[in-house]
């Protein structure tokens, strides 16, 4: 099987100029591909007694849920402000240009539930970081992400949690 390198594919100047975005569409379209990601993630938290995933959106959801159902576990979207419908706690993360909003339902995780974090990129850390507080009644099994862009130095936000990934640029 090809290098899972292979099918991130690189869009210049998106969301803005001068970002090479890394496009995660060509792996979720390829069947064999991502069943190697999920058999590899899979296989790494398989006996951590995990009780739920926490996927951020939109992309955590999908590697995210596909993960909780192939571990037998629930899942816990963490979304954007505004798109839960029942009671939510918050957390406000930094952006390069102002501050965003995550929440995840209040009542979605009880005090020391194993829950595993995931996503689809770490690039600043922001995002992660809030989510991971927003956690913080949890045990953070750990945080799980398919590519990290390491140049960016995220990881040194997180680096009071755990972190894994498949692919680094």
């Amino acid at each position: 099987m090809r290098d899972l390198k292979d099918f991130i594919r690189d869009v210049p100047d998106f969301p803005k100029k001068g970002i090479i975005f890394k496009d995660i569409t060509p792996l979720l379209k390829d069947a064999q591909a991502l069943a190697r990601v999920l058999d590899i993630f899979y296989e790494r938290y398989k006996d951590c007694r995990i009780k739920y995933i926490a996927g951020i959106e939109s992309r955590g959801f999908i590697i995210g849920a596909a993960l909780s159902a192939k571990l037998g576990v629930g899942f816990i979207p963490i979304r954007k402000k505004g798109k839960l419908p029942y009671q939510t706690v918050s957390e406000t993360y930094q952006l390069e240009y102002g501050t965003d909003v995550i929440e995840m339902h209040k009542d979605a995780i009880e005090k020391g539930d194993r829950v595993l974090l995931v996503d689809d990129v770490l690039a600043t850390g922001g995002t992660m970081l809030a989510a991971a507080k927003m956690l913080k009644d949890a045990e953070l099994v750990d945080i799980a992400v398919l590519i990290e862009l390491s140049f960016l130095e995220g990881r040194k936000k997180i680096n009071d949690y755990p972190l894994f990934s498949l692919i680094s640029y």
